[in-house]
């Protein structure tokens, strides 16, 4: 399997540090809103890359923090007259209910920032310690980033070349305008936890670190977040860790690209900045992880609402392949001697699975994997059509088992609601009507419509096949005719 390590800016071979185990950490959000698309994007990328990574047989432990306490929480609890505890609490339940109706597993662990203060009060005092932070006069603790000579190691950045005040804070308490800030000393009406340095509260830079090193310890397999955090966040990161505990924060560093909306970067200003449950109020989450899924991890996404249109229909494709396979297997006689047909749809779906595999291993390939499934789909429909009532039990069912192990792998649920024959008890009373029907089970009610529909079409009533299919449209059902049969699904 080889990964894309942003550190050295190539694919490498991945060797967890413990053969079997993979230790994960990917940056949460900072709970003051709903989190946009583009913040989905990332967390969605990470969800596949643990799931894939699960999937090969890894036993994986995944972290993701919660930054609850932070300038933007503290803004927003002034501006709404509230408390940031408050903000902070409402939005971290707004992000885990997104995060689930999203469809991204929950991490093993969940850190939340004000709950490990000790922890990165514990880091902050070993750096100073180690004459690489210092306490300001204003009771600030600044990491001295000039005293790490591996400063730059992640993102390439030459300090003598970078501008003051560039992306840095510049004020007089710090030895140098590039110095950035461990813990920050209490002002009046803000949160703060007593400390050495007197009371205040965690800088962000420091948060994460501290959280990694004492929930996976350091280093870890793999660091993830988006491209945007590359610096200064997980620069700074580094460099802590490697000044605190003399390792790297993580082998392997992963980020997922920056989001676009028709072209063109989000923004409230331009009116095309989207929260992710104003998306998933109006579209299915499926879909919605299809489209993002078609574009490579590391790559720019191009995000639109027409597309996002066009995914929809996809998905209810890839359900309806699936449905029809398994129709088909449940109609099929049993199986005898394989035809050439069977034989070679069998070799395709053995194709396909191999494909998806290598398209993953090589850097979580998404849009690979996908094309694997989508030509897998292709066959499998040319291959319903053309075998007629002479397919194989055994390769239809074994084509829709895989069909929905690796889309499952991407996180898209293929098994609907329409393969579980839950008919409504209506059609009892209509199969009385239309076909004479004198029992009580709604499925076997189904089959008699569908047997009087179809004998009025063979008798050219077509009067009375129309009625059939109107009333049973009325109960939200639609005839669909396939190779196998007649049967009765439930419309989108």
């Amino acid at each position: 399997m080889l990964i894309y390590n942003s550190q050295t800016h190539r694919k490498e071979e991945f060797k967890p540090i413990d053969a079997g185990r993979v230790r994960m950490y990917v940056c949460g959000p900072t709970v003051y809103d709903q989190i946009h698309i583009g913040n989905a994007r990332t967390f969605l990328s990470f969800d596949v890359i643990r799931r894939y990574l699960q999937y090969k047989g890894y036993q994986v432990t995944f972290a993701q923090n919660l930054t609850d306490v932070d300038d933007k929480i503290i803004n927003r609890a002034n501006e709404t007259g509230t408390t940031a505890a408050a903000v902070a609490e409402e939005f971290s339940a707004a992000f885990i209910e997104q995060m689930h109706r999203f469809g991204i597993l929950d991490p093993d662990i969940r850190p939340r920032a004000t709950r490990e203060i000790e922890a990165m009060q514990d880091m902050i005092s070993l750096l100073i310690e180690k004459g690489f932070a210092y306490v300001a006069s204003n009771g600030d603790v600044y990491f001295s980033v000039r005293s790490d000579t591996h400063y730059g190691v992640l993102s390439g950045r030459d300090l003598d070349q970078l501008r003051a005040g560039e992306r840095v804070e510049v004020n007089d308490e710090k030895h140098d305008p590039f110095d950035f800030a461990l813990w920050k000393a209490a002002k009046p009406g803000e949160p703060s936890w007593p400390s050495p340095w007197g009371e205040g509260r965690p800088g962000w830079h420091t948060e994460c670190c501290a959280m990694i090193h004492r929930y996976l310890g350091t280093p870890i397999d793999i660091h993830g977040g988006g491209a945007d955090l590359i610096f200064p966040h997980h620069e700074n990161e580094t460099a802590q860790a490697m000044c605190a505990w003399n390792a790297p924060l993580a082998n392997v560093w992963m980020h997922a690209g920056m989001l676009r909306v028709d072209g063109e970067k989000m923004s409230k200003s331009l009116g095309n900045f989207y929260t992710l449950k104003e998306v998933l109020d109006k579209y299915p989450a499926d879909a919605v992880r299809l489209l993002m899924l078609q574009t490579h991890y590391r790559a720019p996404l191009d995000f639109s609402f027409e597309r996002l249109e066009g995914t929809v229909g996809t998905v209810q494709r890839l359900k309806g392949c699936v449905r029809n396979l398994r129709w088909t297997a449940k109609n099929a006689q049993e199986d005898g001697v394989l035809t050439d047909a069977d034989r070679a749809f069998g070799a395709a779906i053995d194709e396909a699975r191999k494909e998806f595999t290598s398209q993953m291993d090589d850097d979580f390939n998404t849009a690979g994997a996908l094309a694997a499934i989508f030509g897998l789909v292709t066959t499998a429909n040319t291959y319903l059509k053309e075998a007629g009532d002479n397919t194989s039990t055994s390769v239809t069912i074994r084509a829709s088992d895989t069909l929905c192990e690796l889309c499952a792998v991407l996180g898209i649920d293929l098994v609907d609601t329409n393969s579980k024959e839950e008919l409504p008890e209506e059609l009892v009373d209509l199969a009385v009507e239309y076909a004479g029907y004198k029992g009580t089970s709604a499925s076997e009610a189904a089959q008699a419509l569908l047997a009087a529909r179809q004998a009025a079409r063979s008798e050219k009533n077509w009067t009375l096949a129309d009625n059939i299919r109107d009333a049973i449209a009325g109960l939200g059902l639609s005839v669909e005719d396939t190779p196998a049969g007649a049967r009765l699904i439930k419309k989108d």
